[in-house]
């Protein structure tokens, strides 16, 4: 006869866990990753990034027209260090096709700085504040944060406020990046050995480290602070540093994907529109797969202890009814009634 007298486990309970499943258990950033994604997932990643991609498209012309149109006013004396700011920024993008596009919107914006007018700044402004806005509003579902959203007009200001901070940023990276590597150059002109092979690996080295770094401070801005609600910095340090590899091995994937993307028929009309959309949406999956990352860390995942209850207050309630006129006027007809028939039996 069976022991009755244990109860029956469930199948969930008695099914071994699988291979995934205890690979999770073993290796903590295996389950992290997977985690990650369904965060991601849940939260709508690819739909934001869609959205990040289109206003990303938009906005770039406009954006680089009036930052080089700024630079071009600001550099006009030193026209090397505004080459090497256009060389870095271009070399940004995996696909010639794609520098060659970026470069033909940085020479005309800066031969024709001057004409780069009020209309121009506003379609600029215009475009870009709706990129923030799109990648802000990425971001913080990435994070979950509940918020009461702001009046439109302390909306709009607070993304302009961070459309220019982002734009310094981005700036001040890519001109330090310019600045190492020309620095670089020169030092080894000075010595006579710019042409050895030695020279161009520690160049090479070089570029990457600064691009890294560039990349580290901008990726760890946009995480910490471009969600509506600011998060631990260091928390976001760690997803910008894990940002900024991840980008120098997409761009180098990229390149790869890109080249068999571009060499069909359709990309020979499309190629560098083509190859600006494919990099700009993986290049906005990336970032708000990254921002998934960043949230499911331990120290973001413990949740506050809910704060007790306020003491209860029992406050009984009595409530007297008070008959209507039509109750009354009934009670008193069966006493009229009652009353005549006991006068009759006596």
């Amino acid at each position: 006869m069976p022991d009755r007298s244990q109860p029956a486990r469930s199948a969930a309970e008695a099914e071994p866990p699988g291979r995934l499943e205890r690979l999770r258990r073993r290796h903590g950033w295996l389950d992290r990753l997977i985690r990650s994604y369904e965060r991601y997932q849940s939260q709508y990643g690819d739909y934001y990034a869609a959205a990040v991609t289109y206003f990303s498209v938009l906005a770039l012309v406009p954006l680089l027209m009036i930052g080089f149109a700024v630079a071009g006013f600001v550099l006009a004396g030193n026209r090397d260090l505004l080459e090497q700011l256009r060389r870095s920024i271009t070399e940004a993008v995996p696909n010639p096709s794609m520098s060659g596009l970026l470069n033909q919107v940085v020479e005309q914006a800066i031969n024709q700085a001057g004409a780069v007018g009020v209309i121009g700044l506003l379609v600029a402004l215009y475009s870009g504040l709706g990129w923030l806005t799109n990648l802000r509003e990425a971001l913080t579902a990435q994070w979950s944060q509940q918020f009461e959203a702001p009046p439109m007009l302390r909306r709009l200001g607070s993304d302009l406020l961070s459309l220019l901070w982002l734009g310094l940023a981005l700036a001040v990276s890519f001109g330090l990046s310019a600045v190492g590597g020309g620095v670089g150059r020169w030092l080894f002109s000075l010595a006579g050995i710019e042409t050895t092979l030695a020279a161009r690996i520690v160049l090479g080295v070089l570029a990457t480290l600064l691009s890294l770094a560039a990349g580290w401070v901008v990726f760890t801005l946009v995480l910490a602070r471009l969600p509506r609600i600011p998060v631990s910095m260091r928390s976001a340090m760690w997803g910008g540093l894990f940002a900024a590899v991840g980008f120098e091995v997409l761009k180098q994937v990229g390149v790869i994907y890109l080249n068999s993307v571009t060499g069909s028929p359709a990309a020979a009309a499309f190629g560098p529109i083509l190859g600006l959309l494919v990099f700009a949406n993986l290049t906005s999956r990336f970032i708000l797969f990254v921002a998934a990352w960043t949230a499911t860390a331990p120290e973001n995942e413990r949740t506050a202890q809910p704060a007790p209850p306020p003491p209860a207050v029992i406050r009984p309630i009595v409530r007297v009814h008070r008959p209507g006129r039509g109750v009354l006027g009934g009670v008193f007809g069966l006493g009229a009634i009652l009353g005549w028939v006991l006068r009759r039996r006596k």
